[in-house]
């Protein structure tokens, strides 16, 4: 009873100090956390105003539908007639596809993640080194951001010239009698790796192009990390007679670690949400096809609670692993 008294009256406190930060007159709002967090809800706050207007009343109206059957009434809108849980049971358990598309891309979803947070961080550290073109690379490794915006992927999946050059490169593979990742998997199976092993790397590999196309923001995350490191920390390394392995894993990594958090739930979030999605072409399908938006709207909101739920679990890691640094 002691120990759930204390946590009761921890997590009271910081729920307090969370409004004093915007409440004048007290020790708190006068403290440089108090003033970031003031300055960070200015940020972010034409967002929290849009939220509010434009998605708050749907997401309540889609709430309310995935409890129940919903009709087209032409000239009246719709009916709605309550089902209780009938269209969550039905996309969990009647739908032949729902479930297995949701493994997928799950699956799909936490390798994409690591790789991607591998490689933006390894990405960063090389461009935050001085050398000469440095501004440029940055800018390369940028386009992905833009290429991958709503438009392009779009002309992408289109273009006939896309198609045909895409047509012929698997036409020369073809011809060429020899499938270089099938070969080096059997090469891999033979030398007895463990096959879960390299089908996670294979997957990797195979996934290459969209894991790149999805670190450009990653990236700049890091590289403003790197960028906020006191040269001075490297120099007293340095002179302490620490490798430039050491000064990594010592300082550069610990100091950077608190954005992973940041760059993780973006990563998510960000493929969670992506165009070729199996899961979100089928609730696509279900509600502009089938029609039927009460169990589309049962199978958002799944998608969108499994969703929270590797936010919550991914941050909850992090936070244990990673180091924080005022």
């Amino acid at each position: 009873m002691k120990k759930e008294r204390v946590l009761h009256e921890h997590w009271y406190d910081g729920f307090l100090d969370t409004f004093k930060i915007y409440i004048p007159g007290n020790s708190t709002y006068h403290t440089m956390r108090a003033r970031n967090a003031r300055t960070g809800t200015w940020f972010i706050l034409p967002f929290i105003i849009g939220f509010i207007f434009f998605m708050g009343k749907p997401m309540i109206e889609s709430f309310i539908m995935s409890f129940n059957n919903v009709v087209l009434v032409p000239g009246q809108g719709y009916e709605q007639t309550p089902v209780g849980l009938s269209n969550f049971k039905h996309a969990l358990l009647a739908d032949p596809e729902y479930n297995k598309f949701l493994v997928e891309e799950i699956g799909q979803m936490a390798i994409n993640t690591i790789a991607t947070l591998v490689l933006s961080f390894v990405v960063a550290v090389i461009l935050n080194q001085n050398f000469k073109g440095r501004l440029a690379c940055r800018a390369i490794f940028f386009l992905p951001v833009i290429l991958s915006s709503g438009v392009l992927p779009g002309i992408e999946h289109q273009n006939e010239f896309y198609d045909m050059m895409a047509g012929l490169a698997q036409s020369v593979e073809e011809s060429g009698g020899v499938d270089i990742s099938a070969s080096l998997q059997e090469l891999l199976a033979v030398s007895g790796v463990g096959a879960g092993v390299f089908d996670v790397v294979f997957t990797m590999i195979d996934s290459i192009y969209d894991i790149v196309m999805a670190s450009g923001i990653q990236i700049i995350v890091f590289l403003s990390g790197l960028q906020a490191i006191s040269p001075s920390l490297y120099e007293a390394a340095d002179v302490e007679g620490c490798s430039a392995w050491e000064s990594f894993w010592k300082i550069t990594f610990p100091m950077v670690s608190p954005l992973l958090l940041v760059n993780c739930i973006y990563t998510i979030i960000d493929f969670f949400m992506k165009n070729d999605n199996k899961v979100m072409e089928l609730i696509y399908q279900v509600t502009y096809q089938d029609m039927k938006f009460g169990i589309s709207a049962a199978m958002s909101w799944i998608y969108f609670g499994i969703a929270l739920v590797f936010i919550g679990v991914s941050s909850f890691i992090i936070r244990k692993a990673v180091k924080s640094y005022e």
